[in-house]
């Protein structure tokens, strides 16, 4: 009895230290938001705003087309997350499903493709894009993301397939049913929950991306909220409390999602753990 308290303790513990941990940089950008110049710059560091103020928000909406690079990456996440999804479900029950010569070395290298690191392929990317006239489009960044969040987008759909009681394709098959229509009516469905999973991943990943947008995106009006956020500072200034703002601001989007969607999330991540 007594283990098992102690081990139920260190647990919670252990729990409540990650969390405190994981929310300690964003509740310091939160509180850095509110703060004034002065209390920024403070030493030792000030925790709590004495004057807590709104005015690095308007700041950021006022001084910088902060909607315009919120628009842009809404775009381009959006456009890459269904376009993934979309081929990534149907290769996925392919992989996942069927059973044919290279099966195994195909998932490998599809895991191979998506541990490339980003800037290994920026040099080749970019000049593609310059060449077909694509740099400074939406198309010019949701090509690239695509390279890196489809082999992601693959492998986790083919996993959720892979867990599916074949018994509902042989159901399927009894009542007329072919390959492509037992897809989309009945296998396709059973894994929503594994499509907002995955596409969760891929739309944080395409939102976050910096490297990219950077690169293939030079005109201010087409820049997304990672570079516009890093194009804050001048040569003379930090603008801490305004780059704090914009941090807030271009995060509470992905936790508003988090927050919608929680209950598929959840059932995605653990579907496999019950064998059916």
């Amino acid at each position: 009895m007594f283990k098992k308290l102690a081990g139920n303790t260190a647990f919670y513990v252990f729990i409540a230290v990650f969390v405190v941990i994981s929310l300690l940089p964003f509740v310091w950008q939160g509180l850095t938001s509110i703060k004034t110049v002065a209390e920024i710059s403070s030493i030792p560091a000030q925790w709590i705003p004495r004057e807590p103020h709104l005015d690095f928000y308007v700041n950021v909406f006022t001084k910088h087309p902060f909607l315009r690079y919120m628009f842009n990456s809404l775009v381009v996440a959006a456009v890459t997350t269904v376009l993934s999804l979309l081929i990534g479900a149907s290769a996925g029950y392919s992989l996942g499903r069927l059973r044919f010569r290279g099966r195994g070395p195909l998932l490998i290298v599809i895991l191979g493709v998506s541990m490339f690191p980003p800037i290994a392929n920026l040099s080749p990317l970019y000049l593609f894009l310059k060449n077909v006239g694509l740099l400074n489009t939406y198309a010019g960044l949701v090509i690239p993301y695509i390279t890196f969040s489809l082999p992601m987008a693959v492998w986790l759909m083919a996993n959720f397939f892979k867990q599916l009681p074949k018994e509902f394709e042989e159901a399927a098959a009894i009542d007329g049913c072919g390959r492509i229509e037992t897809y989309f009516r009945i296998m396709l469905p059973l894994v929503t929950p594994g499509l907002f999973s995955t596409g969760l991943l891929v739309f944080i990943n395409s939102w976050n991306e910096y490297i990219y947008a950077l690169t293939f995106m030079t005109k201010k009006e087409m820049m997304t909220v990672p570079v516009g956020i890093s194009m804050l500072p001048s040569n003379y200034e930090l603008p801490w409390g305004d780059m704090s703002a914009a941090t807030i601001v271009v995060t509470l989007p992905l936790i508003a999602l988090v927050l919608i969607f929680q209950r598929r999330i959840i059932s995605g991540l653990t579907t496999g753990g019950v064998k059916g």
